[in-house]
């Protein structure tokens, strides 16, 4: 018997268990761009399909991703009023799709980091296209925003993430 979990029932057998669901990271802690992290990135990501990353539609995903470095350019070429690169913070943020709840969460969030020190620059409406998911993601699909933040950052190493096989 597995110590922790509970007894053998049903279909449930804790001899199933496993240490972890199979989160890998792929790195570049110099902070050297290039397009081969990104690649490696994707090809671990792609693993996750066998982890039951997508839904009973095979269409609908859990939201999995990469993370790489700002496109500070791309968000200036974009008129994004942002300070020199590696002085701010830019994440996405899902918000309900009705925008008196909207308002309140984006609210509720400016209170949160202000306290936390950080200054919101600015939120930016994204362009999504809803035509590519699954009727079981688009039916709690969020409205996507993303937001830039300033303040006292630490230095810190940049970690680049992505679920592998």
């Amino acid at each position: 018997m597995v110590k922790g979990f509970p007894k053998a029932q049903g279909l449930y057998d804790p001899g199933n268990e496993h240490e972890n669901c199979g989160i890998g990271f792929v790195t570049q802690i110099k902070g050297l761009k290039s397009h081969d992290i990104v690649s490696k990135g994707l090809e671990v990501l792609v693993n996750m399909t066998h982890r039951g990353a997508e839904s009973a539609d095979n269409v609908s995903g859990d939201g999995a991703g990469i993370l790489i470095q700002l496109p500070h350019s791309f968000f200036v070429s974009r008129g994004i009023r942002i300070p020199s690169e590696g002085k701010y913070g830019a994440g996405l943020v899902f918000l309900p799709g009705d925008e008196k709840n909207r308002k309140l969460c984006e609210a509720m969030l400016v209170d949160t980091l202000t306290q936390e020190g950080l200054d919101v620059i600015d939120f930016a409406d994204l362009k999504v296209d809803s035509s590519v998911l699954g009727d079981i993601s688009r039916s709690t699909e969020p409205f996507i925003r993303q937001i830039f933040v300033t303040g006292n950052f630490p230095e810190q190493e940049t970690l680049y993430c992505a679920e592998t096989g």
